[in-house]
């Protein structure tokens, strides 16, 4: 499957990148080499190989949960900048409108 220039603007656009035009000349033979070594694995990978995300297995050592109290909402709100509404208020981000 040959990317376009056309599907690298239209990733760019989602991931919110501004590229330029021979950027996206660039970068569509490089994600398209990228695919195709993601669907070369994908081939490997057979019903009897189970997913894994380590070469080895892991086990992880857990400690109980032990029940503490912890904070009011009126404490925490007490140390933030800004509070609003019972809530943390932060600034908007990425223009974002709502």
């Amino acid at each position: 499957m040959a990317l376009t220039t056309d599907d690298v603007a239209r990733l760019a656009a989602l991931a919110r990148i501004d590229l330029s035009a021979s950027e996206l000349e660039r970068m569509a033979p490089e994600l398209d080499i990228i695919l195709e070594a993601v669907a070369s694995v994908s081939e490997v990978a057979d019903a009897d190989v189970p997913p894994m995300s380590h070469a080895l297995p892991l086990t992880n050592v857990f400690r109980p949960d032990v029940v503490r109290p912890g904070l009011t909402q009126e404490q925490a709100l007490a140390a933030a900048p800004a509070a609003e509404e019972g809530r943390f208020r932060v600034p908007r981000i990425l223009g974002e409108e709502g």
